[in-house]
């Protein structure tokens, strides 16, 4: 069963039992994507790591590393 029928069947049976419909799939896509690099920057700053730019940082520390 694919995700539109999912959805379309837990519409109908919340419609048959007067419950608030189901939020469509990919509705809150982009809240979980902010949500996600929240808790990474959460967790790398509780680690004592720079919570922003580390690809950047560590990128230019091997530039200036080489001869």
């Amino acid at each position: 069963m694919s995700v539109t029928e999912q959805y379309i069947l837990d519409t109908y049976r919340a419609q048959r039992l007067g419950e608030p419909a189901p939020p469509a799939p990919g509705a809150h896509d982009w809240e979980v994507v902010r949500e996600l690099r929240d808790h990474r920057r959460f967790r790398a700053a509780v680690a004592g790591r720079p919570a922003r730019g580390r690809i950047r940082s560590a990128a230019v520390r091997l530039l200036r590393t080489r001869p």
